[in-house]
């Protein structure tokens, strides 16, 4: 009888646990052994979920965590916990890894090797970055650590530097918390995701729960007290008191082991796959998660997006095409929904400034509706942009900001970008009406109209 090939999967979240457990399933242990390598604390856990543990909606640590490393080697996976790998040695078909509890390192041999990484916040190099109470949250280990500073801290001020979705979910974390929170933000509005107009709705809202938010404020250098915690933030304009820091200025992909392996990267930085997420010019290697590079399917390009939507989707794409089976994944459309307080923030495809970029002539329609029938009780108020090819009508983007029952209106235009329709095409969907969920004319298919009278319009 054949020996077990062995796969070996870095990387012990979304991504790399959802690779190892399809594979699992398709292959047994006399079939395929499987060894993963995870450098943190915990396994298979929800990182978007981090926010809302640290502010204290999600109560405790281990809601978070979807199966544990005991239930993942109850199903013959090796899971090793706290084990750094060190080095991928690509032609001898092996990897070195480090016990991050002893110190002692040794050799792992694989045939098949899911490099699954993930990302790390961005921490630019500015002088007293490193200083104790400054935080990134990438990770369940991060949010732990936040959250010990937050419970040692006897003061209540705290910066957040960058207005992404990061940094705009920990800034209404640690209001509940009930911290003085100011985000310092070197764009025009927060959140860059959306279009400056679109931004402008989140900023006042973060206003409106307390938040003071600076725009175009360039972080220069943290400061730190006597005893080397921080103790402000300092701009080129000003320098803001702070007890505690959270830096969401957004992640990179943790490619640093793989290009030393000589594994090809993009322009984001992030590992370069084909369609069934092997790494290009390697048949036993593939990569998933926040690590990779994908490909846009309204811009044609590659770029970096990381979200546990993406990173699950890549695992199971992988763990059926390691475990014998086959599976693709032909891209994304950049679909993301976010809140802050009791508003919701959601965007899909293209923004006009990646519009612009693209070299594409392009039209936009902005509405206001409301959730629910005007006369239902509870209808509040949403803003709906849609962006469009102007001779064609082909749909490239939406944005939606409002109250309950708007972020996931998104999913809509979604399928729509998918679809390659028009916006004219779109008019004619056939969505669900009732009072208490939506108006007779959806909110979206009102952007869809307003957007065909552009087209008709600029095209002309």
């Amino acid at each position: 009888m054949a020996a077990a090939e062995r796969l070996v999967v870095i990387g012990g979240d979304a991504a790399g646990m959802s690779a190892a457990s399809q594979a699992r399933r398709l292959k047994g242990p006399d079939e395929l052994e499987i060894v993963a390598f995870e450098r943190g604390h915990f396994s298979s856990y929800s990182a978007c979920g981090i926010p809302y543990w640290v502010g204290g909606a999600v109560p405790d640590r281990d809601d978070l965590i979807a199966r544990t490393p005991e239930e993942h080697r109850a199903r013959d996976i090796d899971l090793r916990i706290r084990t750094e790998v060190t080095d991928i040695d690509v032609a001898g078909g092996r990897v070195r890894s480090r016990d991050l509890e002893s110190g002692a390192e040794s050799w792992t041999g694989f045939d098949k090797l899911v490099v699954t990484t993930g990302a790390r916040p961005v921490r630019p190099p500015l002088p007293g970055i490193d200083a104790p109470g400054v935080h990134g949250v990438q990770t369940l280990d991060d949010g732990q650590a936040l959250i010990g500073t937050l419970e040692r801290t006897k003061g209540r001020r705290a910066v957040v530097v960058g207005a992404g979705y990061i940094g705009v979910e920990m800034a209404e974390a640690l209001v509940g918390r009930g911290y003085e929170v100011t985000v310092l933000n070197r764009g025009e509005q927060p959140m860059a995701t959306l279009d400056p107009d679109m931004g402008r709705l989140v900023h006042e809202a973060m206003n409106g729960m307390g938040i003071t938010t600076v725009s175009g404020a360039e972080v220069t250098k943290v400061l730190t007290g006597a005893d080397g915690r921080v103790r402000a933030v300092a701009t080129d304009a000003e320098t803001y008191p702070a007890d505690v820091v959270v830096l969401g200025i957004g992640v990179e992909p943790e490619t640093t082991l793989a290009r030393d392996a000589g594994l090809p990267v993009g322009s984001y930085g992030g590992l370069v796959t084909d369609l069934s997420m092997r790494v290009v010019g390697h048949d036993n290697i593939w990569a998933g998660g926040d690590c990779v590079e994908v490909l846009d399917l309204v811009s044609g390009r590659r770029r970096h997006i990381a979200l546990g939507t993406h990173a699950n989707k890549h695992g199971q794409v992988i763990g059926s095409n390691v475990g014998g089976g086959y599976a693709t994944f032909p891209g994304v459309v950049g679909t993301a929904v976010s809140k802050v307080c009791d508003l919701e923030i959601a965007r899909t495809g293209l923004r006009e400034k990646d519009a612009r970029a693209e070299g594409l002539q392009f039209v936009t329609a902005t509405i206001e509706s409301t959730s629910r029938a005007g006369y239902y009780p509870g209808a509040s108020p949403m803003t709906v942009k849609m962006t469009a090819e102007r001779r064609t009508g082909r749909l490239l983007g939406v944005q939606i900001v409002g109250r309950e029952g708007a972020g996931k209106r998104v999913d809509i235009a979604a399928v729509a970008l998918h679809a390659r329709m028009t916006v004219e095409q779109m008019t004619a969907l056939d969505l669900g009406y009732a009072p208490p969920f939506s108006p007779v004319w959806d909110p979206v298919l009102v952007a869809a109209r307003k957007a065909v009278a552009a087209v008709r319009e600029g095209g002309a």
